[in-house]
């Protein structure tokens, strides 16, 4: 479930910044995590980064979301390095093989409902997103990051980003950095990004 990056400067858009921080992080060969995959822009992206002999696990309820991001896919010829699963993401853990856990070098969540989907009441809430985040942190690599654009403006949307505020606060400084980023002058609730990243020392 999530939203494409515009032409706005990356320092100015949460899915753009959250490309380039991925992808300082995130090396040819690793395995990646899409939480969300909506329209399928972050799975591309994250395919991308992996290479040939990487591999990405994409996560969505919503079949129709499934469908655009296999498309999106099949058009660059990176299908092969994706396995999309109809399940919540609070499932991640579960079906992401154990010899990954411990290993994934970025997990990218992109929060809210699905962009020109067919019923923009399913949304992605607290109560999974929460338990997918603490999911996401078992299988984080040392080094590894952890990125979420939470959008504000939609019914539910405030609530579920300040519950990944306080997620995100209660964090073990010793074992993780966590970071907000937002803007300041917007008349209209605008996105924000959190991103997390696992000590390289585990």
């Amino acid at each position: 479930m999530q939203r494409s990056s515009t032409d706005r400067p990356f320092f100015l858009e949460g899915t753009a910044l959250a490309h380039r921080i991925v992808a300082a992080v995130l090396q040819p060969g690793e395995v990646a995590v899409d939480a969300t995959v909506g329209n399928g822009h972050d799975t591309l992206f994250l395919a991308q980064q992996v290479g040939a002999q990487g591999h990405v696990y994409g996560f969505d309820i919503q079949e129709e979301a499934l469908v655009r991001t296999h498309r999106r896919l099949e058009e660059a010829g990176l299908h092969e390095r994706v396995t999309l699963l109809q399940m919540g993401h609070e499932h991640m853990a579960e079906a992401v093989p154990a010899a990954w856990h411990g290993r994934i070098g970025a997990v990218m969540f992109n929060l809210g409902y699905l962009p020109g989907g067919s019923d923009r009441t399913c949304i992605t809430r607290p109560q999974t997103t929460v338990p997918a985040l603490e999911a996401a942190l078992r299988l984080l690599r040392p080094g590894g990051v952890l990125t979420v654009v939470a959008y504000r403006g939609h019914p539910g949307g405030a609530e579920e980003s300040e519950a990944v505020r306080q997620w995100a606060e209660t964090l073990d400084p010793d074992r993780f950095v966590a970071a907000r980023y937002a803007f300041c002058n917007r008349r209209r609730p605008a996105p924000e990004l959190f991103v997390v990243v696992r000590s390289p020392a585990g």
